[in-house]
């Protein structure tokens, strides 16, 4: 592996400039700074030197009769002095082979000429005599193994160009092994001034001649169980031996990481509207403002001179508000964070298990909650979760969310292990059971499609609980014949159709739906879903209110709130061996999206804001649970 350079005209870039830009990432990475005008002096030049110190081994693997039955890889230093880590120079430049969103890998596999000889070959799968697609999906399967992850700008503010990126080292970078002691460490390096992402490799000790190159495949991963379910992917162990039971969280896990919000002061005399004049709204919504055509109310622009507020962005003073703004209404609740962050929705929902469902191991939650772990909090419990599942014969299928992203932005469904405890490493996520018989509608144009719903909640008090749920529901349908398998095809495992200008969104009314799902589903009908559905509502917001905060959503008597709760049906059987419906519910969205709302029911906002803010549900299509 000689020295290389590329012949290109070299990056005019000082130094400087170069820390200034780069010193953030130099730090958060842990790069000592004496290497760092040498790491500048290879960038700019695009200097891969790491032959000139290192070699790739392959070592033959033989059983007790001497034949080979596997081969192993490593490498080593062969540098006569060894390496230093005092050495300005001892910085290296990796490679990127492959660099893909998890959704886009079957296609460049498919289509991007020598990538798929150049992974299989990597990841030492045998192509002799296999099908194309065999070949990819063995790929798809061991490339977990060699996967690493970054992202760019802050992932949990949910914009898609922070979504992360997963790559693949060169051949040289994916030989490294691990090791508890590492004598290597390895971090991705994005390097702004050619827009490029390498890995850096530099010592962490002083190594001699011969002396393996080895990294630490799970940094800052100090608890033993949550190492062993981490190296899953390169060190299968059993850990059905731990307790998959999942127990309510300390009042810490809800104020982690959460913006602080203060509570109303209750003492406050009960918030009254005006009633000899219009009532002002301020909405930061514009489409909802257009159409709030009731003239009991009056959209203003200005906040102070506001009665309501309806605003998009989180509020946080609830103290205030109720001190100095008395008699203002606002469309949040405290807390309410603990039904809309899907890591908590999860924790919540298990509240409202009966007794004898608690009591059950394999399904312990509410039968209309996905079992749903947190792979930051939970990755051991859920790892021994899964083997009992796999043991028992069960149907092993996981969807993988963020916690606080929305349309079906980085959420992936897999069988795999590996992948799920890899994908654990690219940002919070939740592990829920994925609906792997879902009830279908058939689309005569295509056939038999999966599809949700979604039911809009209007929450007007706590203490006592009272919540309507709005009669007319939004459905979504995916494009693609349902089935299970090629999990990355968005238009057969996902509905959300209504952001992709390249994608058809099949509009359906509601009223148009229920006879059609009825006739589909003659032994099922819509209204006897519907009443599961809003029981349901009602016992996720009981267990929403049923504790004090930071565990719950306090009483708040200026708060009124609307919440989206998008569903599924799964098929499933009784003791009896009966099939039935079974309303799951997906996620639940604080100012959800109300575009299709207002352009196919203009009345939508004048029925929300009469429900909530003046208690008038005459004609208004709601019903209180």
């Amino acid at each position: 592996m000689p020295v290389t350079s590329t012949e290109e005209k070299p990056i005019q870039l000082t130094l400087e400039d170069f820390i200034k830009t780069h010193e953030p990432q130099l730090r958060s990475s842990g790069v000592p700074e004496h290497l760092w005008k040498s790491l500048f002096i290879k960038l700019a030049g695009q200097v891969y030197d790491a032959g000139s110190s290192f070699q790739i081994l392959c070592e033959e693997i033989e059983d007790e009769d001497g034949d080979i039955v596997g081969q192993e890889w490593k490498v080593v230093v062969i540098n006569d002095n060894g390496i230093q880590l005092s050495d300005y120079n001892n910085i290296f430049l990796i490679d990127h082979a492959w660099t893909f969103r998890v959704p886009e890998a079957r296609g460049y596999l498919e289509q991007v000429p020598g990538l798929r000889g150049r992974m299989a070959n990597l990841m030492d799968i045998d192509q002799e005599d296999k099908d194309t697609e065999v070949i990819i999906e063995e790929i798809l399967k061991e490339m977990w193994r060699f996967n690493q992850t970054f992202s760019f700008g802050h992932y949990e503010f949910g914009a898609e160009e922070s979504l992360p990126f997963w790559y693949i080292m060169d051949e040289f970078g994916s030989r490294v092994q691990y090791s508890d002691e590492p004598t290597f460490k390895m971090e991705p390096f994005y390097f702004c001034h050619q827009q490029m992402a390498y890995t850096l490799m530099w010592p962490v000790g002083d190594c001699d001649k011969g002396d393996e190159v080895t990294r630490n495949y799970v940094e800052n991963t100090s608890d033993p169980l949550v190492r062993q379910a981490k190296l899953l992917p390169w060190k299968p162990i059993d850990m059905t031996d731990v307790d998959c039971t999942q127990e309510e969280p300390d009042e810490a896990f809800f104020m982690s990481n959460r913006v602080n919000e203060n509570l109303p002061n209750l003492s406050a005399e009960s918030p009254t509207l005006p009633k000899d004049r219009s009532i002002k709204v301020f909405m930061e919504y514009a489409n909802l403002a257009k159409h709030l055509t009731d003239p009991r109310f009056e959209i203003v622009h200005d906040e102070e001179e506001a009665d309501i507020l309806w605003l998009n962005k989180h509020y946080k003073d609830f103290k205030g508000l109720s001190e100095e703004k008395p008699n203002v209404f606002i469309n949040q609740f405290p807390q309410e964070f603990i039904i809309t962050v899907k890591d908590m929705l999860a924790v919540v929902s298990r509240r409202a298990a009966t007794e004898q469902e608690k009591t059950q191991k394999i399904s312990p939650g509410p039968k209309w909650l996905p079992v749903t772990y947190n792979l930051v909090t939970e990755l051991p419990k859920f790892v021994s979760y899964y083997q009992q599942r796999e043991a028992l014969g069960l149907d092993n299928h996981w969807i993988c969310k963020p916690w606080n992203l929305a349309r079906s932005m980085d959420m992936h469904i897999t069988k795999e292990i590996s992948t799920i405890a890899r994908l654990a490493d690219s940002g919070p996520k939740v592990v829920c059971k994925y609906i792997h018989n879902p009830v279908l509608f058939n689309r005569q144009d295509i056939g038999n499609v999966k599809f949700d719903f979604r039911y809009m909640v209007l929450l007007a008090d706590t203490q006592p609980l009272k919540i309507y749920a709005y009669h007319v529901f939004w459905l979504r349908f995916a494009n693609r014949p349902y089935s299970l398998d090629h999990f990355e095809e968005y238009e057969k495992h996902f509905t959300v159709m209504n952001y992709d200008e390249n994608v058809v969104l099949k509009q359906v009314h509601y009223d148009e739906f229920i006879p059609m799902f009825n006739e589909q589903y003659p032994d099922h009908p819509w209204a006897g879903i519907e009443q599961e559905v809003f029981q349901m509502i009602r016992e996720l917001f009981t267990a929403a209110t049923s504790l004090p905060p930071p565990r719950g959503i306090p009483p708040s008597p200026q708060s009124r709130s609307m919440y989206a709760l998008d569903l599924m049906l799964s098929w499933e059987t009784n003791e009896k061996g009966e099939r039935y419906m079974q309303p799951q519910i997906c996620e639940v969205n604080y100012s959800p999206d109300c575009d299709r709302a207002c352009k196919y029911h203009p009345f939508f906002v004048n029925d929300v804001f009469s429900t909530l803010f003046l208690d008038d549900i005459q004609d208004k299509h709601v019903t209180l649970l």
